[in-house]
């Protein structure tokens, strides 16, 4: 069950479906390969053989578990760099540890987002906290990437706590269904990211049977990633659940989505994190933890990075580098 949740989703301001809505047809169903990440945790790599263009302005997505980990087993990231885009975690349940070489960071935990902009270059760790290694417990999160424009690449690094207390909450048109709005506006309901690319991120919750149908911004990108549980995308029905990105077409001012009769696996309710933004439509070179326009760009990050000149981890961490 994800952290941010409320009993009863009818009391809730409605997404406004527009009269007349037409709604986006899908263009493709992957499935997210799955393998492991940093020191070893599980995750499932959402957008897997999907076309940059696209994803457009996202370039990499990460599911983080859902695990269950026994006392030692949680598991992290040691310091690493970045530079040229925004990472965005967000915990659905569990809690991570984050520093960075710009001062940011804390705990974020059941349905907190952190908003780290690499933009010029960080360094930053991620990692469970000892309390929970020793304890184990349930871990589940997503990582995002999303590119930033050539003119934004070299801005000065920044970190957004995003506690789950700020997170925009809507019911579907029907108030059967939860929407947490994170970035960008759905309706007239902003989430409290800030982003530098126009996007909307947003985890919708629907029970068994459920239909969603949410309004999105003309231009913009339409994904829709299952993070748990079954049931059908589009005006077409096509099959979705655990682990399925879909992409829609860019045509039409809707998004449908409906969960199935009947639980699926462990879930019982259908999880979608929804995901779209304005593309950047710029030359994407990408090696690595570096997003950069260039192969010579990329080339310099790796050099900058060698030679220490890509920020600093703190001194009081250098033994965990």
């Amino acid at each position: 069950m994800p952290a941010i949740t409320v009993e009863d989703p009818s009391l809730l301001p409605r997404l406004a479906v527009p009269a007349l809505a037409v709604p986006r047809r899908v263009r493709s169903v992957t499935t997210a390969p799955e393998g492991l990440e940093g020191e070893g945790f599980p995750v499932r790599r959402a957008f897997a053989g999907v076309d940059l263009r696209d994803l457009d302005p996202f370039v990499h997505m990460d599911q983080m578990g859902e695990v269950e980990y026994a006392p030692g087993e949680p598991k992290g990231t040691p310091w690493h760099p970045h530079r040229g885009f925004e990472t965005v975690t967000y915990i659905i349940d569990g809690t991570f540890e984050h520093q960075d070489s710009n001062g940011g960071g804390g705990l974020i935990t059941n349905g907190d987002t952190q908003w780290m902009t690499a933009g010029a270059g960080i360094q930053h760790i991620e990692r469970p906290p000892e309390a929970l290694v020793a304890s184990g417990g349930l871990f589940h999160g997503v990582q995002l990437w999303v590119n930033l424009p050539r003119a934004q690449k070299w801005v000065p690094p920044r970190y957004q706590d995003l506690r789950a207390d700020r997170v925009g909450l809507l019911g579907s048109h029907d108030g059967a269904a939860l929407v947490r709005v994170i970035a960008g506006q759905l309706s007239d309901q902003p989430g409290p990211g800030a982003t530098y690319t126009p996007m909307t991120m947003a985890h919708a919750t629907l029970p068994p049977g459920a239909r969603l149908v949410v309004p999105w911004t003309p231009g913009f990108n339409a994904l829709a990633y299952v993070l748990a549980g079954r049931g059908v995308a589009g005006p077409e029905g096509a099959p979705v659940r655990t682990g399925q990105l879909v992409v829609f077409e860019r045509e039409g001012d809707t998004l449908v989505i409906d969960a199935a009769s009947a639980p699926d696996g462990p879930s019982s309710h259908l999880e979608v994190l929804l995901l779209g933004g304005r593309p950047i439509g710029e030359p994407v070179a990408w090696s690595g933890p570096f997003v950069m326009n260039t192969r010579q760009e990329i080339v310099q990050a790796f050099e900058d990075y060698r030679a220490g000149r890509l920020a600093t981890v703190p001194a009081a961490s250098d033994g965990e580098a």
